[in-house]
């Protein structure tokens, strides 16, 4: 009996098609964050609590930043599961990281002037050199590089601690530089020169020389945190971001229209950049325990077992964070 052959141009049936590269719950948790990013923008009118908290405090707007920072480690963990050329990858990690960085500076930093505006262009000595995106930026180079070149995995059975301890110790040291640095460096007492700008009530082409007093160390309101200080002395006080939200505090008197009274404590009319240089640091981390996250999506093919390490691994870091808001 002759041998039957398949034939050569029959077409593949629909359920062996090939399997789309994408994860549908990364995509998910994407558009939820853009959702968010929304709501809370757009909606923030009708429904002040959702705003973000003006210091202390967590609202629904808070969460949108730590989301994308994380959901962009759960995403690097993916891209880079296997990686065969160490120095291109690198290459083209930096280079996504300097367009995003970019792309902030242009769409944040001053260059336009607002929807109902037709006029553009920066004063370069006022551009605002951080923001959303350039956070974002920070902290996914930083958690590519870790991918990169801080993996040891070495074996088909990935240990999700030994494979990946070089990530963690990174965000260990990281998280301690910050706390160092926000409590242990010393802040003295500063000025700035305010001019007429349009949240100021000064006099037209007039400006105001403010003293903010500090000398002290470990101080975490508005006025002597060393996140600001930071700031001052390596960006520059005129490249920061000039409408602070801590201006919604009740001791800053704001009125309709964004203006602050010339009889408000004097760093309610200072700028104050919220993505600033420290805080960048706990971006950076935020991005690297989403590589963990994504490190189980991408090893572990069963559903309870995924769940039960990103369960392990949430449990510690909530009590963890639990314990550093109880303490202040």
């Amino acid at each position: 009996m002759a041998d039957y052959l398949p034939l050569p141009d029959a077409a593949e049936p629909p359920a062996l098609a090939r399997k789309s590269s994408r994860v549908a719950s990364v995509d998910v948790f994407r558009g939820l964050c853009v959702f968010l990013m929304m709501l809370v923008d757009y909606g923030g009118s009708m429904f002040p609590a959702v705003v973000h908290s003006p210091w202390d405090g967590l609202r629904l707007a808070d969460f949108v930043m730590p989301f994308f920072l994380f959901i962009a480690g759960v995403s690097l963990a993916l891209v880079y599961k296997k990686v065969t050329n160490r120095v291109e990858a690198t290459w083209v990690a930096v280079l996504r990281a300097v367009k995003l960085f970019l792309l902030g500076v242009f769409l944040q930093g001053g260059y336009l002037h607002g929807r109902a505006s037709l006029a553009y262009g920066v004063d370069i000595e006022r551009i605002r050199w951080f923001g959303v995106l350039q956070r974002i930026s920070v902290g996914y180079i930083v958690a590519a590089l870790c991918e990169i070149w801080l993996t040891c995995r070495t074996r088909k059975e990935v240990s999700l601690l030994k494979s990946y301890w070089w990530q963690w110790s990174l965000a260990i040291f990281l998280s301690a530089v910050y706390l160092g640095l926000l409590y242990g460096l010393y802040v003295p007492d500063w000025q700035f020169e305010v001019l007429s700008l349009p949240h100021s009530l000064l006099p037209a082409n007039g400006s105001n020389v403010y003293t903010v007093k500090c000398s002290m160390r470990g101080d975490l309101g508005p006025a002597c945190n060393s996140a600001g200080m930071i700031d001052r002395h390596v960006v520059g006080i005129n490249h920061l971001y000039t409408k602070p939200f801590y201006r919604n505090l009740e001791v800053c008197n704001m009125l309709t229209g964004g203006q602050v009274p010339q009889n408000s404590p004097p760093w309610c009319h200072a700028p104050f950049d919220p993505e600033g240089i420290l805080s960048s640091l706990t971006a950076a981390v935020t991005c690297i325990i989403g590589l963990q996250y994504g490190h189980i999506l991408a090893d572990i093919q069963d559903p309870r077992r995924r769940l039960k390490n990103w369960c392990l691994l949430s449990v510690p870091i909530f009590v963890l964070g639990a314990f550093f808001a109880f303490i202040g």
